[in-house]
């Protein structure tokens, strides 16, 4: 799949901004600072799509859009674990996207993002379980590969791997400033937006 438009389509503060339509979605999830919006506007090819900041905490929002005129939407999560968030801002957050979780009916597979430099935090622990709680198809992306070197990626990898005990095969090394691993990204998104495409390549 190659993302070829992509545009803004509202925020929502509450369930009653949700889509209850038939178009596919993603969502992208992770801790404050992990660089969700690089993430977004690195993999659409579009740099001002999602608004980037050097301070953590900034989504607040569920923020959505639309890939190939609807084809799918990608949506954009509160970040987790920003420290400096008042406890009730931090409650408010977690709720949007527990709502979210429950209650979005196209909702394909969730994006979850790690820092490749750093081993996955307890709260990227939780989130993962909670994902798997509620059965929700994810993949993990390990962000930020250009700040390593390219020989040790694999020994990052492993790290994760083991922190949240998952296989190598559905960890995704990325970088958003080289576009490195942008292409395995896409495919992977590819096998959730039309499974039953992917399905008939592998027959």
């Amino acid at each position: 799949m190659q993302i070829i438009h992509s545009e803004f389509l509202k925020s929502a503060n509450g369930t009653q901004g949700f889509y209850q339509d038939a178009v596919p979605e993603i969502a992208v999830v992770g801790r404050s600072n992990v660089g969700k919006s690089s993430f977004i506007n690195a993999l659409t090819s579009n740099a001002k799509l999602a608004k980037t900041s050097s301070l953590p905490g900034r989504t607040r929002l569920v923020n959505y859009f639309s890939i190939n005129h609807n084809l799918f939407r990608l949506v954009d999560l509160p970040g987790y674990g920003f420290a400096k968030a008042s406890k009730a801002e931090q409650e408010k957050w977690n709720g949007l996207m527990q709502a979210y979780f429950t209650q979005s009916k196209q909702l394909k597979m969730v994006v979850l993002l790690v820092d490749i430099r750093h081993e996955p935090t307890e709260k990227d622990v939780q989130m993962l379980e909670y994902l798997y709680y509620y059965n929700i198809s994810t993949t993990i992306v390990a962000t930020k590969c250009d700040k390593v070197p390219k020989s040790k990626i694999l020994h990052y990898i492993k790290v994760i791997m083991t922190k949240l005990k998952v296989g190598k095969e559905n960890i995704f090394p990325f970088s958003s400033e080289t576009k490195y691993g942008k292409e395995a990204v896409l495919k992977r998104l590819d096998q959730f937006i039309f499974p039953d495409a992917s399905r008939a390549e592998e027959e």
